[in-house]
């Protein structure tokens, strides 16, 4: 099939150069809503929708109601605007678990289904936040593994709290690290104190 040729589909004319080829191909990847990726969700598929120039919905306002005097520009804004709302709310849809979308009031805008999705979350954020709050506290050093790996660890909880906005600042986190290490580690501790 030829670029620029015309496709009929349920009665539906459109062109073949009108689908983007990353959305037929995968290159992007927007992971499927569910419990616990709420973060990664939203800035996937930011990027997905920008990429895919679907982001106007979620960018510029609703334009105002068209009338009889409505000029040509002004049509033609309001029909790519309703185009991006409809697609990007399709996009976000399809990419929400279906246990997921059943909690979320239906929507035919597209910065109102992302809200309803956020408001959803806050409250799982607020979980998580805490969960990942004590096992930073309570986080100790075995020898299964390298120390390296512990800090690493350690420092990734912190970056996944600072997502979900609690800043530990980098010398209180250091701290958190020095006291969950043995006392093996001693002589390391005190060194790094003086």
């Amino acid at each position: 099939m030829g670029k620029g040729k015309m496709q009929r589909r349920k009665g539906l004319a459109f062109r073949v150069e009108s689908i983007p080829t990353s959305l037929v191909d995968g290159t992007f990847h927007v992971p499927m809503l569910n419990d616990n990726n709420f973060s990664d969700w939203k800035e996937n598929l930011f990027f997905t929708l920008g990429c895919l120039e679907l982001d106007l919905t979620l960018r510029v306002d609703e334009p105002p109601a068209l009338t009889e005097e409505s000029t040509l520009q002004e049509i033609t804004k309001d029909e790519r605007w309703e185009q991006s709302n409809r697609l990007s709310l399709m996009f976000m849809k399809s990419h929400v678990s279906k246990g997921i979308r059943g909690s979320i009031p239906e929507c035919t805008k597209a910065k109102a289904f992302i809200k309803a999705v956020e408001e959803q979350f806050v409250s799982s954020d607020k979980a998580l936040a805490s969960t990942l709050m004590k096992k930073l506290s309570s986080k100790s050093f075995h020898n299964s593994r390298s120390v390296r790996e512990h800090i690493m660890e350690m420092r990734d909880m912190a970056a996944q709290l600072k997502s979900l906005e609690i800043d530990i600042s980098e010398s209180f986190l250091v701290h958190f690290i020095l006291n969950s290490l043995p006392s093996e580690y001693v002589p390391f501790k005190i060194s790094y104190n003086t």
